[in-house]
């Protein structure tokens, strides 16, 4: 039998995405719907994004997170 990783909790994916050089820095992150669904539970992470005031768009099995409260503007 393969020796499989443990899996990752909620709040410890959370914490590893948010660690992320971009994320610390108030860039952008791009993270599958499917891992984010798997790993936290769309609502837990949509609610996460809201407390911390960050902007979230879906597009094409990708949620796309702006990690700062700036405004967007759609240009296209």
């Amino acid at each position: 039998m393969r020796n499989l990783p443990a899996p990752m909790s909620p709040d410890h994916w959370l914490a590893h995405m948010f660690s992320a050089k971009s994320a610390v820095s108030g860039g952008v992150l791009r993270r599958s719907v499917r891992d984010v669904e798997r790993y936290v539970g769309r609502a837990a992470f949509l609610a996460e994004m809201q407390r911390r005031g960050y902007s979230v768009i879906e597009n094409a099995g990708q949620f796309v997170v702006f990690c700062n409260r700036e405004p967007l503007r759609r240009l296209l």
